[in-house]
């Protein structure tokens, strides 16, 4: 995959002439063969943590034996009913993860997806906060960060709320555009966020921008920031890492302490699906959440928070242990940037961000090739985000950003999918180029 250089200098593909881009077709349609012939199966499609990742909490499941004693600090049996937001010891680990009091958690499953679910489902069907239900008003809406997280998409999405598209910028969403929504539309609720390495692009909201969300006057009384922290300390180097401002304690120095619901888990520090969640919000909030959650349950797992809590011990014992996922994390990362660097910089085919830390790395394609891209990698054996997943209804307006996620392979493997892809990148391109001459 070679790319012509004058003087030192890479050629663009759209200064090539067309017998020039026919040339490179013919090579590269070539090398895609020799790829084709080789009947891959290979998935870069989820963040899913590798196998080397989920070995690294395998000694979570000696710390509790029959043998063990079983009470949590504040002496209940957590065999039994009981406790019903989390056990100190364990409100205090994901306190501390959060960087919020211990009073303001609220423990929850093995899922903050889930928690995330049933606050907006909690909104539709009782309000916030003696507020009326959103099923009983005309509209409700959502601003969405994009490119963004398909998952929370698909919240809103299913209960029928609309989603305004609101662009990322290096800084966070625009907040020209959200302050001016928010002030002057009742039927905006909520906004998505992840704000520290960002899904999918790694990008940490600036200290401007959180002071921003902060300071917003939103036109609805029930208007909630939904904080989804999910890679708060997934950092891939000890040296280069991003820097977020607490929004809960900036929510309540501005006076708006009911403003924002903060979201986290274990899942990509333990195990996924069967680690612990929580909700950081004010005094106010929890207080309406815990009249739904004493309904929905006596109580989650309390064995399993006991479990986490013994484990890890501390924030300190949490983040020596996200070190040992960076030490697998980063080569991966490397691999796909330094081969994005080698084979498409200076093409002006492509661009894509380095993050400092989080699950993801955003490709954007030149306009109108995402979903033909990503078709053309399923030829070869290698199956991708569906183009659009990061945009609300799956629908990306350029057709261009690609969700890249280097975890799960092997390191072997993922080299090989990268090469995969960058092919496909380069062959759909010189067609869309060509079809312009």
């Amino acid at each position: 995959m070679q790319k012509r250089v004058e003087d030192g200098k890479v050629t663009a593909y759209e200064e090539l002439s067309k017998e020039e881009l026919l040339e490179l077709k013919s090579k590269l349609e070539a090398e895609f063969e020799e790829v084709k012939a080789q009947n891959l199966n290979l998935d870069m499609s989820r963040g899913k943590p590798s196998t080397a990742q989920l070995n690294l909490s395998m000694g979570m499941m000696d710390v509790l034996t029959s043998d063990s004693d079983l009470k949590c600090t504040e002496g209940v049996d957590c065999r039994n009913y009981g406790v019903l937001d989390g056990i100190a010891e364990a409100k205090q680990l994901l306190a501390d993860m959060m960087e919020v009091p211990k009073d303001n958690i609220v423990i929850f499953g093995n899922s903050s997806l889930n928690v995330m679910f049933d606050t907006v489902a909690r909104s539709m069907t009782h309000g916030v906060m003696g507020s009326t239900p959103w099923c009983k008003l005309d509209k409700v809406k959502f601003l969405c960060p994009v490119p963004g997280y398909d998952r929370h998409f698909a919240i809103t999405e299913y209960f029928g709320i609309e989603m305004i598209n609101v662009p990322m910028t290096p800084e966070g969403p625009d907040m020209d555009m959200v302050e001016e929504l928010v002030s002057s539309d009742p039927a905006i609720k909520g906004i998505w966020c992840v704000p520290k390495y960002s899904n999918p692009q790694g990008i940490t909201y600036s200290d401007v921008t959180v002071h921003r969300f902060a300071k917003l006057k939103p036109a609805a009384e029930d208007f909630r920031i939904y904080w989804d922290n999910a890679y708060g300390i997934h950092h891939l180097y000890e040296d280069k890492q991003d820097y977020l401002i607490e929004i809960l304690m900036e929510c309540k120095k501005e006076g708006n302490p009911d403003m924002v619901y903060k979201f986290s888990s274990t899942s990509k520090i333990s195990f996924p699906g069967s680690g612990i969640a929580a909700i950081a919000a004010s005094d106010a909030n929890l207080a309406d959440i815990r009249k739904m959650m004493k309904i929905q349950t006596i109580g989650h797992d309390k064995l399993n928070q006991l479990r986490h809590a013994r484990y890890f011990k501390n924030i300190h014992g949490m983040v020596e242990h996200m070190k040992k996922h960076a030490d697998i994390m980063r080569p991966k990362f490397d691999i796909v940037l330094n081969t994005f660097e080698k084979e498409l910089a200076g093409l002006g085919i492509g661009s894509w961000l380095a993050p400092r830390g989080g699950y993801f790395i955003s490709f954007d394609s030149m306009d109108g090739c995402a979903k033909a891209i990503v078709a053309k990698a399923k030829e070869a054996g290698l199956i991708m985000t569906p183009a659009g997943a990061t945009f609300p209804y799956g629908k990306d307006p350029h057709d261009s950003n690609i969700r890249i996620a280097p975890s799960y392979p092997t390191v072997e493997e993922l080299k090989l999918a990268t090469e995969i892809f960058v092919l496909s990148v380069k062959l759909v391109s010189i067609e869309k180029l060509l079809a312009a001459k």
